[in-house]
This record gives structure tokens, C-alpha cells and sequence, in this order.
């Protein structure tokens, strides 16, 4: 009977734990309300450092980063900006190309959510938290087709990187979304027509990082910045003049965080994957992520990690 009565109130409080674990992480870290993604397609690691990158180098001072995180295979975009919002890799989510579609692949994605796709950090965020705004500007046609369209509350496919950075500015200033991705594709174009190492590539960079800025600039007028977790990534690197292999130069990429509560001048130990940037925002966010998610959040990067 006693004994009985021992296991009985054991479970009780794994129960009480349980739930009072989840409650936890259904809220957002101290001082975050908003979430930015800048994603540079086919921005390798060693062309920010080559290059003239004074906003991305602040970002790095003021901030947490590490500038040897990786990829998925293949190297190639749709697997990548599907991996980095999927918070799973090709084997879960079953994006394996850049021809994939909805009704044309290769691997079934182990589970499908809203969209008919497997969940995104945008399903997710709409699910547990409705009223979040959430924009998406794509300068690349192929990212609009990776997430669920329903749970997005503004999408825009802008001609150009100048462009994609002034509807986003736009949004900022007016809704102040709660999650926000801007992805730019004018990096990877200088490298598939100049070449990763060369002064054109460089210069492409260089471009980016002023975009970013400009990006930095419209959270402080919007009075985000104080509130706001920034990351700056990419989905693949390259070398010569093409990605998709398996060397380091197409796999490595960066991922630069900053905001509030996030670690300054900190060069992450943590070992960091494309897909643990769904589940860094969840964390950031508030939100749960979904079982099938293989994503960690990168809680080295925040001073006080729950």
C-alpha cells in the first residue's frame, strides 16, 4: 500500500513537472517580443570575412556567432530554407531538390501538417499563437513555395534585393511582426556567375551587409530593436562557380545572432545546424516545437537560458 501510494505520488509530481516544464516553454525569453531573419543565399562564411562587412562584424561583437555552422546535403537552396524553417533535415521533411513540389518528390515527408507539407516554425507559430503577425520577403520565386502561405499574413516576391529590403522595411515599420524572414538572392548569382572568391562575389557581400543595416536602422525607428532577436545566415556556400557538392566551402555557413538577452562578442562552442535556427526562434518565441523536429535550440547563445 505504502509503496503503491510512493509510485502514485512519484507520477503525480512527473506530471506536475511535465506540465509545468511545457507551460514554461510556451513563453518567450525576457525582453523578446519579435524575431528577424535576413538569410543570404549562398553567403559563405569566409566571404564575410574577406570582404568590407562593418555591419555583420558589429553584429558579431554585439552578439553571438559561429562562422562554421553547416548545411544539409545536398548542398543546393530548396533542402537548405526548407532544413533552416523545417527544423528537420531532407530525411524528415523530404525536400531533397530544387524541383521538389508539394505533389512532386522523391522521400514522403514522415508527417504533413496545414499546407500539405511538413511544419514549419510559420504552422507552428500560427498554431500556438494566432494573432502573431508574421511576413515572409523573398527575393528567390522557389522559397515561396516551402512553407505554409496560410499561416503568413504578408508574402512578397520582390524584384531584387533592394527591393525585398525596402517592402520589409515597410512592414516593420507598420505591423512590427512578430516573425519576420527576408531572404536575398543576389549573393549566390555573383557566385554562380563571377565565382565564390572573386572581387564581384565580394562585392555582392558588401551589398548585403549594407541591406542588413538598412534592416538594423528600420527596427530602431520602428522602437523594435530593443525587443527584436536578429539572426543573419545562409542557406549553402560555394566554390568555383557552383554549389551542391560535398566540400566544406559549400557546406559551411554563417549564423550571427544578436538582440536582447543574446551573449555578447560570443563565439559559440555549440555545434550549430541549419535546422536548429526553427528551433531558436521557437525558443526565442515562446513556442513548442513539434515532435518530429530533430532541432536544438542554440541555447549557448542567450545569457540566461531557461
Amino acid at each position: 500500500m505504502v509503496i503503491s501510494m510512493r509510485i502514485s505520488l512519484r507520477f503525480l509530481l512527473l506530471f506536475v513537472s511535465s506540465v509545468f516544464l511545457r507551460e514554461l516553454q510556451a513563453e518567450s525569453l525576457p525582453g523578446v517580443r519579435h524575431f528577424v531573419v535576413i538569410g543570404c543565399d549562398g553567403m559563405s562564411p569566409d566571404g564575410i570575412e574577406r570582404s568590407q562587412t562593418p555591419v555583420m562584424h558589429g553584429l558579431m561583437q554585439r552578439g553571438a556567432f559561429s562562422l562554421h555552422a553547416r548545411a544539409v546535403l545536398p548542398t543546393v537552396s530548396s533542402p537548405n530554407w526548407a532544413s533552416m524553417i523545417m527544423g528537420a533535415g531532407p530525411e524528415q521533411h523530404g525536400v531533397t531538390s530544387n524541383e521538389w513540389e508539394t505533389n512532386k518528390f522523391e522521400i514522403e515527408p514522415i508527417v504533413r501538417g496545414p499546407g500539405g507539407m511538413f511544419p514549419t516554425i510559420f504552422g507552428v507559430l500560427r498554431e500556438q499563437k494566432p494573432t502573431a503577425y508574421q511576413a515572409v520577403f523573398h527575393d528567390w520565386d522557389g522559397f515561396g513555395r516551402l512553407f505554409e502561405r496560410a499561416s503568413v499574413n504578408q508574402i512578397e516576391h520582390p524584384e531584387g534585393p533592394t527591393n525585398t529590403v525596402d517592402r520589409a522595411i515597410l512592414a516593420l515599420r507598420e505591423h512590427h511582426p512578430e516573425l519576420t524572414f527576408i531572404h536575398l538572392d543576389h549573393v549566390d548569382h555573383a557566385g554562380h556567375t563571377f565565382g565564390w572568391k572573386s572581387p564581384e562575389y565580394d562585392a555582392a557581400v558588401e551589398v548585403a551587409d549594407r541591406l542588413i543595416g538598412q534592416v538594423i536602422d528600420a527596427m530602431k525607428q520602428a522602437g523594435m530593436a530593443e525587443d527584436t532577436v536578429l539572426l543573419v545566415t545562409a542557406d549553402h556556400g560555394g566554390k568555383g562557380t557552383h554549389h551542391g557538392g560535398f566540400t566544406m566551402e559549400e557546406i559551411e555557413i554563417p549564423w550571427i545572432l544578436s538582440g536582447p538577452g543574446v551573449k555578447r562578442g560570443h563565439p559559440l562552442k555549440t555545434f550549430v545546424n541549419t535546422y536548429d535556427t526553427a528551433a531558436t526562434i521557437a525558443y526565442a518565441l515562446g513556442v513548442r516545437p513539434p515532435a518530429e523536429w530533430i532541432a536544438v535550440p542554440v541555447t549557448e547563445a542567450f545569457e540566461k537560458a531557461r
